[in-house]
């Protein structure tokens, strides 16, 4: 489910941003706080798994 934008977050985001800042620079620090967010919902909601249930999925044994 889409989260709902809430303009006051996306201003301060921007005036966060250096004066030199491309809309590319913009366009990640979008993406970086959505991936946060929904991973915030997904671990409030139990929906992650254990780093050790992953990399055994994988092989990747520590």
């Amino acid at each position: 489910m889409p989260m709902v934008l809430q303009k006051d977050e996306a201003h301060k985001l921007i005036d966060r941003m250096p004066p030199n800042a491309t809309w590319d620079d913009l366009m990640n620090e979008i993406y970086v706080r959505e991936v946060i967010e929904h991973g915030l919902a997904d671990s409030k909601e139990d929906r992650t798994r254990d780093v050790k249930e992953v990399r055994e999925k994988y092989g990747l044994t520590e």
